[in-house]
This record gives structure tokens, sequence and C-alpha cells, in this order.
């Protein structure tokens, strides 16, 4: 009797669960809508750390999705030390030239329910939900007291975005007084916004032409900046936010700047809150490095190209597991630059990965960049209306061409 008691409970605890999952089901979630790689930053000559102890650090973020509540995630992650955090505090600012901000919007933000947090070593951390009024395209002022810093600072090295730094508590002031100046995000890895059920995120993993390298400071020039423009303007696509995990001097392969593609995977690009869509540019300083000492046999062309696809195909594979879409970018023109030797073999390694990139039954689908940015006439190099002059980074004309270049029938489905 009590064993078909017990079989006709399992029987009825499937058939009521369907209908309670329903019944509760999650109208919003959390999305990323700013978002920045992290990397060990280098020291920088003109600051000490003792410096950041005790300070406040202003830093101004471009808001993908907007919401009417927000968390950011601060980053300890190449730290070798906790940081310690005494305040974080959110407001609108006037402008991400200047550290002024309208106070009547400035908010604390709560750690587990307090106001300080400590971060250990290696790890992240998420704030707790604040009902903050953001919209889409806006800038966010986070403003940081620093406590106790790590040995090691975790940030981004090429923000191309002006950060505020004064001597003492200033976390809820309108504006720092002669602040100093700095051109790097300190312990700042994301801003994630309350949005519907059908918003997603779209990841873009990439190096310094995602990064923005030579586009303008505080003016927001980057090509994935021109793709949040449009996905906003568009109905189909406006619930879609744009995280820019671009790291100058990248590689899929090997450590530069930062730590290689493929081992900041996980982080940059599965941890994102509501991730539907990556789009990969990677693999031009793979390519140039490989002869920055002479050229080499035609043999360790081939191996890297064999590498870099595989590179792509390991990624491929882990995000399908998790349900997101993959978009290849191809490779673009960099004949003339000075960064790296130019050769008909490296060429080939270049033209040799677009066409598995173009190729079917590899990405979900391509972006041409190749296409968008090459002279016809000289197809190694990069057409002159679109060169930044070092042959290699587009001009602010050449992202504005990118972000335009992107089909956005991709992100609406």
């Amino acid at each position: 009797m009590r064993i078909k008691t017990i079989l006709m409970l399992c029987i009825l605890v499937p058939a009521v669960h369907p209908t309670y999952a329903a019944s509760s089901a999650i109208s919003q979630r959390w999305v990323g809508s700013w978002a920045a790689a992290q990397q060990t930053l280098e020291k920088d000559t003109s600051i000490s750390e003792e410096e950041f102890r005790g300070a406040s650090l202003r830093q101004i973020v471009h808001l993908s999705l907007g919401g009417t509540q927000l968390r950011i995630r601060i980053s300890n992650a190449f730290g070798l030390s906790p940081l310690h955090l005494t305040s974080v505090h959110v407001a609108s600012p006037f402008s991400p030239a200047e550290s002024k901000v309208d106070i009547a919007t400035d908010k604390t933000l709560t750690f587990g329910g307090v106001q300080d947090v400590t971060v250990p070593a290696g790890a992240d951390y998420f704030s707790d939900a604040l009902a903050f009024s953001a919209g889409p395209l806006s800038d966010l002022a986070v403003t940081l007291q620093l406590g106790q810093v790590p040995l090691q600072m975790t940030g981004h090295s090429d923000s191309r975005a002006t950060a505020y730094l004064v001597r003492g508590d200033a976390v809820s002031a309108d504006r720092f007084s002669e602040p100093k100046k700095l051109e790097h995000w300190y312990f700042l890895a994301g801003v994630d916004v309350a949005a519907s059920a059908n918003a997603s995120s779209i990841v873009i993993l990439g190096d310094s032409i995602t990064d923005g390298h030579t586009a303008s400071v505080n003016a927001n020039e980057r090509w994935t900046d021109q793709l949040a423009r449009r996905l906003h303007n568009l109905a189909a696509t406006s619930e879609r936010g744009v995280l820019n995990e671009g790291i100058g001097g990248n590689r899929l392969l090997l450590d530069g700047l930062g730590t290689n593609a493929m081992a900041r995977f996980d982080r940059d690009v599965l941890s994102e809150p509501g991730v539907s869509y990556l789009i990969l540019l990677e693999g031009i300083n793979d390519l140039g490095t490989l002869t920055m000492d002479g050229e080499v046999s035609r043999a360790a062309h081939q191996a890297l190209v064999l590498r870099i696809l595989s590179a792509y195909s390991q990624m491929i594979a882990r995000a399908h597991d998790h349900g997101i879409k993959v978009i290849g970018a191809t490779l673009m023109p960099c004949a003339g630059t000075p960064y790296y030797a130019s050769s008909p073999e490296t060429e080939g390694d270049r033209q040799a990965i677009n066409q598995w990139i173009r190729a079917p039954g590899h990405f979900d689908t391509v972006i041409d960049f190749d296409e968008v940015l090459r002279d016809p006439l000289r197809p190694d190099h990069i057409l002159a209306l679109y060169d930044s002059g070092d042959h290699i980074h587009p001009s602010p004309k050449g992202y504005f061409e990118m972000g335009d270049a992107v089909s956005l029938q991709i992100f609406s489905r």
C-alpha cells in the first residue's frame, strides 16, 4: 500500500509543476547594458597606488539598454590581495568630459545590504539591485570611495573615456575640485539593467579595433557604439544591449596586454547576463606577431592558421552549448602598418582565415568587415577614407562604416 501511495505522488508532482512554473513566469531579467573586458593594469607612472587609497574615483560609462533598475559589477579579477570599497554611488552626469553630476539623481549602492564591500583577490562582486531611471544610450557616473586597493590593479587600459580622481570622500559631491584625469577604467566591469524577458545582449569579443583605438576620447566613436545606436532606433532590436569586450593587442592564442581570448571566454562572454549573441573579431594580432622577429617557414604559417581556426571552432561550440548565436567577422586588411611586417605569406594567412569564416557551416552568420573597409584597388590595404593613418585601425569614419555595415536582421529574431 505504501509503495502504491509513493508511486501516485510521483505521478502527481510533474502534473502540478508546469502549472506552478507558468503562474510564476519571470517577466524581467538582468541584461548587460555596458561592460569592459578586465585586464591587469600596467603601472601608470603619473600616479601611485598610494594616491588611490582613501580617494574618490568617478567613472562615466555609456549605456546601451535602459531600465528602471540597475546593478554594477566590481572586479578584482587580477588583484593579488582584497579590494575594499567603503562606498559606491551612481548618478546622471552632465557630460563625459567633466566630473559634474546631477546631484538630485545621486544614489548609494549596497552590497548584501551594506554600503561597503570587500572583494577577494581574483573575484567579482555584484551590487544589490537599485531603483534608478537609466535611459537607453545614456551616460552613468559611478563613483567609488576606495579603501584598501589590491597589490595589482584590475581594470581596462584603453577606456577612451576620462575618469576623475580626488583625495578624500567625495562620492556624493556634485563635482570634483581639480581632479586628476585618467584614461583607464578601474575595478568597474559591468552595468546591468532589469529588462523585459525579450531583451538580450550582444557581446563583441575583439582586440583594439573593437576597443576603439584611435577613436576620440569621450565621444563614443567605436563601431560598437554606432551599432548600439542603430539597434535602439529600430523597434525590432531596441531591446538588445551591446557589450564591448575588446582589449588592445589581444590575441586568440597567446597573452598580450590582456589575457588571450580563449582564456577570457568564460568571464567575458558566457558569464555576461542575458547574452544571446556573440560577434567574434579576433586574430589579426596573432597573424602579425608570428613574424615580429623575422619571416618563418610556410609550415609555421599553416600551423598558425589551423590553430586560429580551431580556436574559432572551440568558441562556437562553447557558445552554442549556452544557446548563444555566433557571428563571425572577417579580418580587415593591415598591409603597410608599422606594427607588423607585411608579407604575401601573412596576407595569404588572412585570406585563408576569411575564406573559412565566410564558408557555410562554421559561424551562424557573417559580417564581412574586410569587404566593407578594403581598398578595391589594393585589397590588402584599408581604403584611405577609412584609415586612421596607421593602416590597421579605422578612422572615426571607418568605425562608423563598420557599425553601419552590420545587418540588424541578425538580432531581430
